[in-house]
């Protein structure tokens, strides 16, 4: 593990050196703002809950959002127990309200590729794929404002994406075919 911390923190360095600067930095720190607490993605989970026609992935989306609470912030958090890295990386500046939680893996991260895996895989291509794309800027802003180690927002893309992907399954798989079911009988 020493070894992924110090190309982590390597990675975290060159950013801060090379990337970082007066222009984006503002624009940046509005995307990492959008994936505190998860607002953006409870909204969204909400907007589409109360549309009638996106309910269903409403649904799917509140899902993948509860079981990434569990699965990340619950359990994983607390299991690894991860300093932050601006509190072990010598010279990282952290430019945001320094985090309280463990930093692996990212939080920000794994909420966004939940509700963006759903949406991807649920909708068409071209409006999943722009979903993606946000919830990418979200997962580097956490590596540019300096709160998260490359790895933790990898691992949070995967973990994130795994839950997405096993709520769509476990719907159509269960709950689609037992509504049909239903609605039949």
């Amino acid at each position: 593990m020493q070894g992924f911390s110090e190309t982590d923190g390597q990675i975290l360095l060159w950013i801060q050196e090379h990337l970082r600067n007066d222009t984006l930095t503002p624009f940046v720190k509005g995307v990492t703002y959008l994936g505190n607490y998860g607002a953006l993605m409870i909204a969204a989970c909400i907007v589409l809950m109360i549309i009638p026609k996106t309910r269903k992935l409403g649904l799917i989306c509140t899902a993948a959002m509860v079981v990434n609470v569990i699965v990340n912030n619950v359990m994983l958090k607390n299991i690894f127990d991860r300093t932050r890295p601006y509190e072990v990386v010598d010279g990282l500046r952290c430019i945001v309200a320094k985090p309280l939680d463990p930093s692996f893996p990212s939080g920000h991260t794994s909420a966004s590729f939940s509700v963006g895996s759903v949406i991807f895989g649920e909708v068409p291509r071209k409006i999943g794929a722009a979903v993606l794309v946000l919830c990418a800027m979200i997962a580097f802003s956490r590596l540019y404002v300096g709160v998260h180690y490359p790895t933790d927002v990898l691992c949070g893309m995967v973990s994130g994406t795994l839950i997405g992907c096993f709520c769509c399954v476990m719907y159509h798989k269960y709950i689609s075919r037992n509504m049909k079911a239903l609605h039949r009988g």
